[in-house]
């Protein structure tokens, strides 16, 4: 198989100029002949390079706004071309046809001009025809030809070349060959993503994700299995936006765990201070209060034991008071829109501790879709962007929620949402004081909530659990009444859930039995 390939001719047609001239000079000086188009060639020949439009070398002129310039046989020819196949170089000769040995090309900006929210039209002359096809005919023929579609790539282009005397080897070219199929599926993937939901199409035939990778990880949720973190380029504020300011790089489960607590916490938006702290991707503390301070204490307080060598989120800048509650014990990450320098001062002491930034919350409520990977294939939904105002509610039993218990019910349900399911909450004067997840029983999740509220009663010298007097929130229905006596055994006075069960009256009359308040929502919010 052939090794070593000399570069003695390039084409070069790019958007991103990063770094253009300085590859293009080194480029020159191994006597590589430039070819290139638009803009780019007017870019190269002011800086004094020699170049050579596109349109001598198919003899035809760019047309039509750009959209025809790259697309002919003497383009195409000279990319395909088996340089070992007497065929193919007769073909050349016959056509006058001449060999391209190096392609750099990057793409119109279709996925920024998209996410700057270009109207249509726009959009559509931002798709690339002629990039995708020279890149993948180039890369096809990746045995002869090095194509280079990324400005990340350039140094080691020229480290090739200074290595191999101006030629490249096979296994960079076959590299960088990978490097282009993936860009061009990415690209393809934004083209097709976008337009599906231009026409409001929910499930088209096929249906694909991409994203570019931002770091190779140590291992994925356990050490013997292989893991790299990927962003999908739509700029969601959170871990995959974040500034990093200090601690170990970030481990797969580090990811999985901020992301989960920061868009709980995005929930409360920027408005009352509130902190959400997350334990194997389950919240196991949230709380709002007058103060950040104040919010992230009574958050842990919900359980410490589950606290250590968690996930903080916090919706408002980290201040050096916060801060100082949070390092008396260990944690893992700490995720705010931004931080103090006197936080990040009493930070830079724990070595260990993560530190991101993110400048902006997520919205809630935005529309974007969520996959899962099943055996043969994957499901995809629409995010969980849900919302319950308090003007949803029906009130159910014969007792109406005071207005300190339904600004409860609503903080409930809101952190139940992001409970793995069966999720139960318990919620008093806006702090979680039991939460239960992940049980295959409901009134085991309500039991094991209630327990937990217990233990950490105990632990703080508390003459009692703090669901005494608390609501409680249900992700989905009571499906029988036996959940909801046991929230009224630990003390709750009102329940927040779905509704819909077939023994629902079942349950409204265990409740009103009770003297307890209980709304319907109306919508589910399962977490597998």
């Amino acid at each position: 198989m052939t090794n070593l390939i000399p570069i003695g001719r390039a084409l070069i047609s790019v958007s991103d100029k990063t770094g253009l001239l300085d590859l293009a000079r080194a480029l020159a000086s191994y006597g590589v002949e430039l070819i290139s188009t638009g803009g780019t060639s007017g870019m190269l020949r002011s800086a004094g390079l020699a170049v050579r439009d596109v349109s001598d070398v198919t003899g035809f002129p760019e047309m039509m706004d750009g959209r025809v310039k790259t697309l002919h046989p003497n383009v195409h020819g000279g990319l395909l071309a088996l340089r070992d196949d007497d065929e193919h170089l007769v073909a050349m000769a016959a056509h006058g046809i001449e060999p391209i040995d190096l392609l750099i090309v990057n793409l119109y900006p279709f996925e920024e001009t998209v996410a700057k929210g270009a109207d249509h039209a726009t959009c559509i002359e931002n798709i690339d025809i002629g990039g995708p096809a020279m890149i993948r005919a180039a890369a096809k023929n990746h045995r002869f030809v090095t194509v280079v579609t990324d400005p990340a790539d350039y140094a080691a282009l020229l480290d090739q070349l200074k290595a191999h005397d101006g030629a490249t080897t096979m296994a960079f070219r076959q590299k960088l060959a990978l490097t282009a199929y993936s860009r061009t599926a990415a690209y393809d993937t934004a083209v097709s993503t976008w337009l599906a939901d231009q026409i409001g199409e929910a499930t088209p035939r096929y249906r694909s994700f991409a994203g570019k990778l931002a770091q190779p990880l140590r291992y994925g949720e356990n050490p013997h299995q292989a893991a790299a973190f990927y962003v999908d380029g739509s700029h969601r504020p959170g871990v995959a936006t974040a500034r990093q300011w200090q601690g170990k790089e970030l481990s797969y489960n580090n990811i999985n765990d901020t992301d989960a607590a920061f868009e709980l916490v995005a929930e409360f938006g920027g408005g009352a201070p509130a902190c959400a702290i997350i334990k194997h991707a389950n919240p196991c503390g949230v709380a709002t209060a007058a103060t950040l301070t104040e919010a992230y204490i009574r958050a842990y307080q919900c359980d410490q034991t589950s606290a250590f060598g968690g996930i903080v989120a916090l919706n408002q800048v980290l201040d050096g008071a916060t801060a100082e509650e949070i390092v008396k014990i260990f944690t893992e990450v700490v995720i705010a829109p931004d931080a103090t320098d006197e936080a990040k001062a009493i930070f830079a002491a724990k070595k260990n501790l993560r530190l991101l930034t993110t400048g902006a919350l997520p919205d809630p409520k935005a529309k974007g879709l969520a996959f899962r990977q099943v055996a043969g294939g994957f499901l995809v939904q629409d995010r969980d962007s849900g919302h319950v105002a308090a003007s949803d509610l029906k009130v159910v039993t014969k007792r109406a929620p005071t207005e300190a218990e339904l600004r409860d019910l609503m903080f409930a349900r809101t952190v139940a949402k992001h409970v793995k399911s069966n999720a139960i909450v318990y919620v008093k004067d806006g702090a979680t004081v039991g939460i239960g997840a992940g049980q295959m029983s409901r009134v085991d999740s309500t039991r094991i909530a209630a327990r937990k509220a217990q233990d950490m009663a105990e632990a703080l010298g508390l003459p009692g659990p703090l669901t005494k007097g608390s609501v409680v929130a249900s992700d989905a229905f009571f499906p029988f009444a036996d959940g909801l006596i046991t929230a009224a055994e630990a003390g709750a006075t009102a329940i927040i859930q779905p509704g819909g069960s077939m023994r629902d009256d079942e349950v409204i009359t265990a409740a009103d039995e009770r003297g307890l308040a209980m709304v319907f929502t109306g919508m589910r919010h399962f977490r597998h």
